[in-house]
């Protein structure tokens, strides 16, 4: 006890100098947790990804279309549970800026491949009988403010014109990593436009989503579409959900990469500066260190004295910067919903909050303390300062 008591006033003996080594590791350390939690949000569509999911598409590229003729030699293939369709539909709400995901899609074999999409039962009944009607996430609807019932127009961009849909759902995630900014409404409302306007575009969807019975049959079960359709004039490439989510992952790649590189740089910043506030401090300590030794004090109980300073102080800002880390993630998160639909700050992040704090409270006091405890004791009481 009363070693702890002497670590909390040798901490507080220079108050200014303590005060702004603690500012400084709290911004870090709010720093580091936000770079982490844009890290993590990049991958949330990764993680949010179910083992049990396959997605086919045309093999040259996702901009390629596929028969919808496929559906049914899909469905007959061995291991697959469901198959839904879709499109990407790439409407634009009142401006270009007001960006959000919006598909065109088979509503009733998509959700059911999606039971993490929570859609009321009287809404679902409502949607799947209104051809125009469209379902969206919690966030999208709040922070638009529509209202069940709403006419929405979206600018076609992929597919001209301009295109009225009608509120008839709103969709809660089952969990937190469950993207809420999803608009999605009837594949054949929009393949009924396209017959009129664009019949070689008609009865084409962009992707295809495929059930399967259990995560061990993906493999064969991906293998089995792919050479169904070999040599075909749509060839197919099936993956995993999670496999799909990467590919696009994969040409930010680089962009990721600088993040992460950038969370570690901020951390070896404010090591250097907790090292130097440690090496100040024990510098002017280095008699009182001597007066120990005489007493007695061996180096174990000096070297706890230098350690237990430098951990308070990363400590203190740590939870500080952690506590921070919450509601600047709101704000920003806020901000950037159109980028990062899911922008949660996880435990994982501040687990790495605690650690980072540890090692640079740790690494800080090692030098110092070695000098304090190396030192000869004449030598030590010369020291003035």
């Amino acid at each position: 006890m009363q070693l702890l008591k002497l670590i909390f006033k040798n901490a507080f003996r220079h108050r200014l100098r303590t005060f702004l080594t603690i500012t400084g590791i709290s911004i870090a350390i709010l720093a580091f947790g936000l770079l982490r939690t844009v890290v993590n949000a990049w991958y949330a569509g990764v993680e949010a990804s179910a083992a049990n999911r396959l997605v086919s598409r045309n093999a040259i590229s996702l901009v390629f279309p596929l028969p919808l003729s496929y559906k049914e030699k899909i469905r007959q293939i061995e291991g697959v549970t469901n198959v839904s369709y879709g499109n990407w539909f790439g409407g634009v709400y009142i401006d270009e800026k007001n960006f959000f995901a919006n598909f065109a899609v088979e509503p009733k074999s998509y959700l059911e491949l999606y039971p993490e999409f929570i859609l009321p039962q009287d809404q679902k009944a409502i949607l799947l009988r209104d051809r125009k009607g469209f379902a969206a996430g919690r966030k999208l609807v709040e922070k638009y403010k529509w209202k069940l019932g709403d006419t929405v127009v979206l600018k076609g961009t992929i597919f001209p014109g301009t295109w009225d849909f009608v509120l008839r759902g709103v969709y809660k995630g089952r969990d937190k990593s469950i993207d809420e900014t999803q608009f999605f409404f009837h594949w054949d409302y929009l393949n009924e436009s396209l017959k009129k306007s664009f019949p070689m575009r008609a009865d084409q969807v962009g992707f295809y989503l495929i059930g399967i019975k259990n995560p061990n049959v993906a493999a064969d079960v991906s293998e089995a579409v792919d050479r169904t359709f070999k040599n075909s004039l749509a060839e197919t490439l099936t993956e995993t959900e999670k496999a799909f989510q990467m590919s696009f992952i994969s040409m930010s790649e680089a962009i990721v990469v600088a993040i992460q590189l950038v969370s570690f740089v901020v951390i070896i910043i404010i090591m250097a500066v907790m090292a130097n506030t440690m090496a100040m401090s024990a510098r002017e300590r280095i008699a009182e260190y001597a007066v120990l030794k005489t007493l007695g004090f061996g180096g174990t109980y000096i070297t706890a004295l230098i350690f237990g300073e430098s951990l308070f102080i990363s400590s203190a800002g740590c939870i500080i910067g952690i506590i921070l880390t919450f509601p600047a993630a709101k704000i920003f998160g806020d901000a950037m919903s159109q980028f990062f639909p899911i922008f949660n700050v996880s435990w994982n992040t501040v687990y790495l909050d605690v650690a980072a704090s540890v090692v640079v409270g740790g690494a800080s006091a090692i030098i110092p303390a070695y000098r304090a405890v190396s030192i000869r004791i004449a030598e030590g009481l010369r020291r003035i300062g």
